[in-house]
């Protein structure tokens, strides 16, 4: 059991770090703790695929001239789809961001419960 555990610890924290971004996104009122719930499950889903895309023992897919069987090389398809994340993930966040901004400035709060009330106000004129 203890091995088991030991073995899957990158894929468990995963699943746990997504957990934990889900139940904050869906919990929180405030709009910016949304944005680091999204940013928690992004991390746990790159983590994931890292771990996936790496294997013991196998190096980076640098041809090196030594190095000519491809089966000594990992995969490098996790690992560019990790970093394509990131980036997404950063536009993302900052495009959010952005967007709370925009709101506070106009509304003066980043609360859900708030900003929906104040728009249902708005909408009773």
């Amino acid at each position: 059991m203890v091995q088991t555990i030991l073995d899957n610890r990158f894929s468990i924290t995963a699943v746990i770090l997504f957990g934990i971004g889900f139940a904050n996104m869906m919990l929180q009122d405030n709009l910016v703790r949304k944005v680091v719930g999204f940013n928690i499950m992004d991390s746990a889903i790159f983590l994931m695929l890292a771990a996936t895309g790496y294997i013991d023992g196998k190096v980076a897919p640098i041809v090196d001239a030594a190095l000519t069987d491809p089966s000594l090389y990992i995969n490098p398809i996790p690992s560019g789809l990790v970093l394509t994340g990131i980036v997404v993930s950063v536009s993302i966040s900052a495009f959010s961001l952005a967007l709370i901004l925009r709101i506070y400035q106009r509304y003066r709060t980043v609360s859900l419960r708030e900003l929906l009330d104040k728009l249902e106000k708005e909408g009773d004129r």
